[in-house]
Parts: C-alpha cells; sequence; structure tokens
C-alpha cells in the first residue's frame, strides 16, 4: 500500500511539474506569424491607400497646369496679354516660393486639413501661370512636343520605378553631385549671359537640368512606393505630391529649353 501511494505521489508530482513548466517556442510564438502577416497586410493597405490618394491629387494638378500652358499657347488674345504683363509673372513666382516654403517647412500646416489642401491650390495655379507664360514664348509645335516628351519619360520612369530592383533612394550622393554641378552652371549662366548669349552652354545647363530631374523623379516615386530603403510617411501626401509634381514641371521646362523653338 505504501509502495503504490509513493507511486502515486511521483505521478502527480511530475504531473504539477509539467503544467508549471514554461511553453516552448513553438507554443509561444504560435500566434506571431499570424500577427506579423495581418500587419503586414495592413501596412500594405495604407500604402496602396497613400499611392492612390498622391496620384489622384498629382493627375488633378497635372490636368490643371496642362489646361492653363494650352490657353497661352493656342490663344492668341491670352498670348499677348500674359506678354504685355510681366508684372503677373513676378506675382505668380511670388506666391509660388511663399507656397512652397509653407508647405515644405511647416510639417504641422502641410498635415492640417483645409490649410494643406487651400495652400497646394494656390501653389498649382501660381505654377501653372508660371509654366504658361514661359510656354508662350515658344511656338505651338514645341511646346505640345515638350509635353508629349514629358509623358513619355514620366510613365517610363514610374514603371521603371515599380518594376527595378535598382534602388535610387540610397543614390543621394549622385543627386547632390549633380545639384553642385547644376549650382557651377547657373552660376557661368549668370556671369556670361551680360556679354551674350552662349547657346552650348545653355544647352548643356538643360541637359543636365532635364537628367537631374528624371533622376529626381524616380527617386521620389520610390520613396512614394516604400518598397526601397527609404520612405515617405503616408500622412505626408502633400508633400509627396508636391515633390512629384515639382520633378515634372522642372522636367518639362528644362525639355522646352532643349528642344523648343522661339515664337515667331
Amino acid at each position: 500500500m505504501k509502495k503504490g501511494k509513493t507511486v502515486s505521489a511521483l505521478l502527480s508530482c511530475q504531473q504539477v511539474n509539467i503544467q508549471n513548466e514554461p511553453p516552448s517556442y513553438q507554443e509561444a510564438t504560435a500566434g506571431y506569424e499570424e500577427m506579423q502577416a495581418q500587419f503586414s497586410w495592413d501596412d500594405q493597405t495604407i500604402r496602396r491607400t497613400f499611392i492612390r490618394k498622391v496620384y489622384a491629387i498629382l493627375m488633378v494638378q497635372l490636368f490643371v497646369t496642362v489646361a492653363i500652358v494650352a490657353l497661352f499657347t493656342f490663344c492668341a488674345p491670352a498670348r499677348f496679354f500674359i506678354q504685355t504683363n510681366p508684372s503677373l509673372y513676378m506675382a505668380s513666382y511670388l506666391t509660388f516660393f511663399a507656397t512652397y516654403i509653407a508647405l515644405s517647412c511647416c510639417g504641422d500646416l502641410r498635415r492640417q486639413v483645409p490649410w494643406n489642401i487651400i495652400l497646394l491650390v494656390v501653389f498649382t495655379l501660381s505654377m501653372a501661370f508660371m509654366m504658361g507664360f514661359v510656354s508662350s514664348f515658344y511656338n505651338t509645335k514645341s511646346v505640345v512636343l515638350c509635353l508629349g516628351i514629358t509623358a513619355i519619360v514620366c510613365f517610363s520612369v514610374t514603371v521603371f520605378s515599380f518594376q527595378s530592383k535598382v534602388d535610387v533612394t540610397s543614390c543621394q550622393g549622385v543627386l547632390f553631385s549633380l545639384c553642385v554641378v547644376m549650382l557651377l552652371c547657373a552660376i557661368m549662366l549668370s556671369i556670361v549671359v551680360p556679354f551674350g548669349y552662349v547657346p552650348w552652354l545653355h544647352a548643356i545647363y538643360a541637359v543636365l537640368g532635364a537628367i537631374l530631374f528624371t533622376l529626381f523623379l524616380a527617386f521620389d516615386t520610390q520613396m512614394l512606393l516604400g518598397n526601397k530603403r527609404y520612405a515617405i510617411s503616408p500622412e505626408e501626401y502633400v508633400f509627396a505630391t508636391l515633390s512629384i509634381y515639382l520633378d515634372i514641371i522642372y522636367l518639362f521646362s528644362f525639355l522646352l529649353q532643349i528642344t523648343g523653338g522661339g515664337r515667331d
């Protein structure tokens, strides 16, 4: 009897010890993979919503810009009015500069609705007016050709950014170097221009500008996608739209300097 009681006591102690043992690694991490997959799915959903919002706003900006450029390019009275009132260009430039500083430097302001939308609308209208003023001095065929080239380049860069494994976001050094070269070229132009127009120097400057802002377009697009080394926060949809819109506008302006012909 004593031996049977002893065996039963030992078995009961072993059962208690088994119940008090900590869970194994597999048991402890059984739900981790499911939680991780759920969080990953949520992040992808947020990122896709963010991308759709940015491109929706960007399409509206580009439509307004193309409409204003077309107005000053094809409508002779509007073209004559804008060319004879250059003070409007300066006013739009100051408005563009002020709204750009506000949207770029004031993080709380560009996240605050409706002020961010209002500033973005004012910024877009001022930039579109500036591009319409510049385009009015080029002939119609040059403007249409540059619009087509810009659209093809933007589409190609977007497809490249979506499909390529090349991480453009890690090439800040290359972009910085090209920015320094552009600055030096701008200084040279400012010195040379008073003594006369140098076509090859302006052509080099325009080609470098087109290359630089094509790379910036790929950089900002991959920052938007968020699948590379660096990514932009989904809260910064206004800043992301602003960056890509400026890349496209500057690309168009440099292409216009390269291939554009003056209006007779």
